[in-house]
């Protein structure tokens, strides 16, 4: 389905890289598009580019109803697998 997910960023890198968690997965993903962004912010992650900085109430909340909604599983699922 490849919705955008809020993460949380764990590392950063060089060349606007930086390194997001989420339920235990973690992924290298592009800051080329958000400015100021620190290790403990969250962004909202589509297609391995953070597309925006969101609030850590938001991103609870933005997980929170895709998991009852029962979409979260899948989307990662979806990450595990193209990882491999």
């Amino acid at each position: 389905m490849c919705l955008a997910l809020p993460a949380r960023v764990v590392s950063l890198e060089a060349d606007d890289l930086a390194t997001v968690a989420l339920e235990g997965v973690r992924k290298k993903i592009s800051l080329a598009l958000v400015d100021d962004v620190a290790v403990g912010d969250y962004v909202l992650v589509h297609v391995g580019y953070a597309l925006h900085k969101v609030s850590e109430e938001e991103a609870e909340r933005t997980l929170s109803m895709m998991a009852e909604a029962g979409v979260l599983a899948e989307e990662l699922a979806e990450i595990k697998g193209a990882e491999a």
